[in-house]
């Protein structure tokens, strides 16, 4: 995780988000933390291309201004004391977050995001997707979502949600990535819903297949009995009194995640501990 990218739009909720990498980076040394904001508004291309018709000369004035405010604020954050004691930069872009985001990931080798999130209730998170939601179900590296300031130093067990017979070897590996990262106990569960019946016995038998197979250090097994995945997952959580909550994430596409939605999107909206989640389907 030499590399940690922190979406920063100057909020409240932002800051925690950079704090959180400041400590891991802290506690993890070599590490750099870039600051990303990204301005919604015309791209670079439109604001030079003095011919077309949607140019509008006052948009693009409101764009300079807004990009000096944040290279200002961005200059000050620099200067604090707070993070002098790690390697911290910042890049300001046009453009759509979810995209900029994307290519960012991609074009500068980006190893883990971290961000905050607000979470969702109700008629807002089944129709409205956050930036968040999308890095979530998309991103090509892991990601680490949070809601509330969080210390690093407090997390000592991670709860990992999983089926355990439909992980590939490269999500395992980041995972023991992220659990040397924070020096956690893994707390491995399987979560059993009326739906999917499991017994415990092969449920157990299951699992420690599992640890032998990616020869797991420092780990334990839980099956934990719930109505549906998600809640379940949170129930865990807070019942073991876990700092940190990993899940694997699969893309739906249509119809199908309209109607059903994620996982990992919905424990991601409720959790009051930050969540790690990188994508099965990745290579």
């Amino acid at each position: 995780m030499n590399k940690i990218l922190v979406p920063y739009d100057f909020s409240d909720i932002a800051t925690h988000a950079l704090n959180f990498a400041a400590d891991l980076c802290r506690k993890n040394d070599g590490c750099d933390v870039s600051l990303f904001h990204v301005i919604e508004g015309p791209t670079p291309d439109t604001i030079k291309t003095m011919g077309v018709s949607d140019y509008d000369p006052m948009e693009a004035i409101f764009v300079k201004k807004m990009i000096e405010s944040a290279k200002g604020k961005m200059e000050d954050l620099m200067a604090d004391e707070t993070y002098k004691d790690i390697s911290l930069s910042y890049k300001i872009v046009l453009g759509h977050p979810f995209k900029q985001i994307a290519e960012e990931i991609k074009t500068s080798g980006i190893e883990l995001v971290i961000m905050g999130t607000s979470g969702a209730s109700g008629a807002q998170e089944f129709l409205v997707g956050s930036n968040a939601e999308r890095m979530v179900r998309y991103s090509k590296c892991p990601v680490i979502t949070l809601r509330e300031a969080t210390s690093v130093e407090d997390i000592k067990t991670i709860a990992l949600a999983s089926n355990f017979h439909d992980v590939t070897d490269t999500f395992v590996k980041h995972v023991k990535r992220l659990q040397e990262a924070f020096g956690a106990e893994l707390h491995l569960v399987k979560i059993n819903t009326p739906l999917a019946f499991t017994t415990t016995r092969e449920d157990k038998k299951q699992m420690e297949r599992f640890v032998k197979q990616f020869e797991l250090k420092n780990c334990t097994i839980d099956i934990y009995n719930h109505h549906n995945e998600e809640d379940g997952i949170l129930g865990f959580s807070e019942d073991s009194k876990a700092g940190l909550v990993a899940i694997g994430t699969r893309q739906k596409k249509g119809i199908g995640h309209f109607l059903s939605g994620s996982i990992a999107e919905d424990v991601v909206n409720h959790s009051k501990v930050p969540v790690w989640t990188f994508g099965l389907d990745n290579a």
